[in-house]
């Protein structure tokens, strides 16, 4: 049997309407060298029959049931844990390997960076292209070393996103050797970002990350598992997480405390701020205002003109005004451009 070179690891809760979609996209391009780890959360849907179908065909598929859903950074630690590959590539359970993906990612590897960073297509729910998801301001392959101050300096003045640092799962393939060195922290465990914090933590002894600025996958949009207890603690999630590891990371006012925030007002401005409050005066007591202001205290909080400005104007802008001047204010939201 030959070594395993990547192991392609799958946290799945209820995904029975994708998996069987994503675990083909991955297994007509595998390679004797690859491995599938999927780890079920308790899945309550048929997850797990049709996972059990795809094993039959496919005996390097390793299917691990939990007996209770543990949460996505726990059973993320848990799909790595029980990976055999020098490498791991996270992967959404409702996310597609493009043709081709496989076998460029695996020469890669031959390089024996830390982590492998590459880009996604946004899709609809149906798969159906919208744009690409950039996440630096690359236009070609790159290494960073992340130990490098003035390296670390530079990535993170272009990340044009929260993906550029680690969030997106999808988009990461890393040494499990590195991974295995540092330990799960209590403090990060529920907050969906564990893993971005190990990968922080990483940074002191040094990070090669290789950005690959072709898309290796495509990312189902509409699907976002993370909704289910509302918009406003979707983004409570991303907003607050982010805010906690800036603090636990890297100094107050720093560069990358700057950039870290930069990001995140990237994926939430001010347009889906304002649109958040609207939701919530409509929907009541199924969205939380108190949680929305707070949320919006720590977007604004780094001390600078526009930020003072951004947070007034969240903050006073009244509901009947918002339904009124809606139209009005979609220039605060940038345009997605179509997909060639």
């Amino acid at each position: 049997m030959n070594a395993v070179r990547l192991s392609v690891c799958i946290p799945v809760y209820n995904f029975g309407s994708f998996i069987g979609e994503t675990l083909e996209s991955i297994i007509r391009q595998a390679t004797d060298e690859i491995e599938i780890v999927v780890v079920d959360g308790a899945s309550t849907d048929n997850t797990e029959d049709i996972i059990r179908d795809v094993q039959r065909t496919f005996p390097r598929l390793h299917y691990h049931r939990l007996d209770k859903k543990g949460g996505i950074d726990r059973d993320m630690a848990r799909s790595v844990e029980l990976a055999h590959g020098e490498y791991c590539w996270l992967f959404g359970g409702d996310d597609i390997m493009l043709p081709g993906a496989m076998d460029d990612i695996v020469n890669q590897l031959r390089e024996e960076h830390d982590i492998y960073l590459c880009e996604s297509i946004l899709c609809k729910a149906d798969m159906a292209p919208i744009k690409k998801h950039h996440l630096l301001d690359v236009d070609q392959a790159r290494v960073f070393d992340l130990g490098d101050p003035a390296v670390r300096a530079d990535y993170f003045k272009r990340a044009r996103n929260t993906a550029a640092f680690f969030s997106f799962c999808s988009s990461l393939i890393f040494k499990k050797s590195r991974w295995d060195a540092v330990v799960m922290d209590d403090q990060f465990i529920g907050s969906h970002w564990d893993h971005v914090a190990r990968f922080f933590r990483m940074i002191p002894k040094g990070l090669r990350v290789k950005y690959l600025p072709e898309p290796h996958l495509s990312k189902r949009g509409e699907n976002d598992s993370f909704l289910d207890q509302g918009l406003v603690n979707r983004y409570r999630i991303t907003i607050e997480g982010f805010d906690r590891l800036s603090r636990a990371f890297f100094a107050p006012g720093s560069l990358e405390d700057f950039h870290l925030r930069r990001a995140m007002k990237a994926e939430h401005n001010l347009k889906s701020l304002l649109d958040a409050k609207l939701i919530c005066h409509n929907e009541g007591l199924h969205e939380d205002r108190a949680m929305l202001d707070r949320l919006a205290e720590i977007q604004y909080s780094y001390p600078s003109l526009s930020n003072r400005f951004l947070r007034f104007v969240y903050k006073f802008a009244p509901v009947f005004l918002l339904k009124i001047a809606k139209p009005a204010y979609l220039f605060l939201r940038p345009q997605q451009s179509k997909m060639p």
